[in-house]
């Protein structure tokens, strides 16, 4: 049975097209073009943070957000950048007595962020710089499965990503669920991965629960 559900962030939750948009500005480069460079590195098969380096050699990004927020102007998202779908995907599995979890590659001041978002919707908030640990990484999700309270193969991950996603989460015996929105799913929905490696495969957040309840009964 599946008894918790974790879920990924950027583009998953969170809408990431507004804060993108602020990266090409503070590059200086139009907006369109910074996405279409995005798209074609990720359609590529690369690390999306070698976008940056398209633009900038030698682009720390780590060092560039300590600019930023020194500059007033840090990374950042809120309720207006959550999808549609979350806060009622949210509540109805609440409703249904699951346990449910934040977990992606996020910094600590996201981290802040995402606890003034759910704090009160969600049992569990962990982002890779609390754990120390980046997904794909297999630590970082053998944190997670040290956290929930279930075992790890009634754990669903839900991600928008096959790789950085679907995979590790498969790997550490986790069920999984791919949502086909932002570039990377949009980009790999039509790959094998995407279509052999998910549990489940999702247009809107607010279908897990009917695929968990069949799941869970698949005679009912």
């Amino acid at each position: 049975m599946i008894r918790a559900v974790v879920f990924d962030v950027g583009e998953c939750l969170v809408d990431e097209t507004r804060e993108y948009g602020t990266w090409a500005d503070w590059l200086g480069v139009p907006r369109h073009t910074f996405h279409a460079m995005f798209g074609a590195v990720i359609a590529q098969g690369r690390d999306y943070r070698e976008t940056f380096q398209e633009f900038e050699p030698g682009f720390d990004l780590y060092a560039e957000r300590e600019k930023r927020a020194a500059a007033g102007q840090p990374e950042t998202f809120g309720e207006e950048d959550l999808y549609v779908d979350v806060r009622p995907a949210l509540a109805q599995l609440r409703a249904d007595g699951l346990w449910l979890g934040i977990a992606g590659n996020q910094t600590m001041r996201a981290g802040r962020i995402l606890r003034a978002l759910f704090s009160d919707d969600v049992d569990l908030i962990g982002t890779s710089d609390d754990w120390g640990a980046n997904k794909p990484d297999p630590e970082f999700f053998n944190r997670v499965a040290a956290v929930v309270p279930f075992a790890v193969d009634e754990i669903l991950y839900v991600g928008d990503r096959c790789d950085n996603d679907i995979r590790p989460a498969r790997e550490a015996g986790m069920r999984t669920a791919l949502v086909r929105r932002g570039p990377w799913a949009t980009v790999q929905w039509n790959t094998r991965e995407a279509r052999e490696l998910p549990t489940f495969r999702i247009n809107s957040l607010l279908e897990l629960m009917e695929r968990i309840e069949e799941f869970n009964d698949p005679v009912r």
